[in-house]
């Protein structure tokens, strides 16, 4: 087999699966209203780091493609972005509430290591009063949900372009 063979193959095994938006769009048009709800009063810093974070577990490019852009389009920095798939190494980077919801997202993303472990939800409630705490969770679960719509139809990622209609 060549490496042009080899290459071919596993394009075609990452090839997009459906146009997904088009065959449920009341479905799509509802994800992107919860999308809308979720973001309400939550720092938009803070729900970029949340959406990377999770997309990055979760695996799906298109999410951590779409997510990053877009907080550098609105100002964060390549370093914290670099940083954060090892934010427990690199907590220099972040303020005790981001740590805290950054913590949540992964509990809350990652639910086979079983229950979100009260310490980790006793940190973010200390960070955040219940009504953002709140709006942390949704945004987490929120994403998480667009992840494993990204992931299963194997939306490509890299065309993506902030901004744009």
């Amino acid at each position: 087999m060549t490496s042009t063979h080899t290459t071919v193959e596993r394009a075609h095994e990452h090839a997009p699966r459906m146009p997904f938006a088009e065959r449920v769009p009341e479905f799509y048009r509802a994800m992107v209203r919860l999308e809308t709800a979720a973001a309400k009063d939550v720092d938009p810093a803070l729900y970029h780091l949340i959406k990377i974070r999770a997309s990055q577990i979760n695996h799906c490019a298109f999410c951590v493609d779409m997510h990053t852009k877009d907080a550098l389009a609105e100002g964060e920095s390549v370093e914290r972005i670099v940083q954060l798939s090892a934010w427990e190494e690199s907590r220099h980077f972040y303020t005790e509430r981001e740590l805290a919801a950054l913590a949540l997202t992964e509990a809350v993303t990652v639910l086979t290591d079983g229950f979100v472990p009260d310490e980790v939800y006793a940190l973010a409630a200390a960070h955040f009063e219940e009504t953002e705490l709140a709006r942390v969770i949704a945004a987490i679960v929120t994403i998480n949900a667009w992840n494993r719509i990204g992931v299963t139809t194997r939306m490509t990622p890299g065309h993506y372009k902030p901004g744009a209609p």
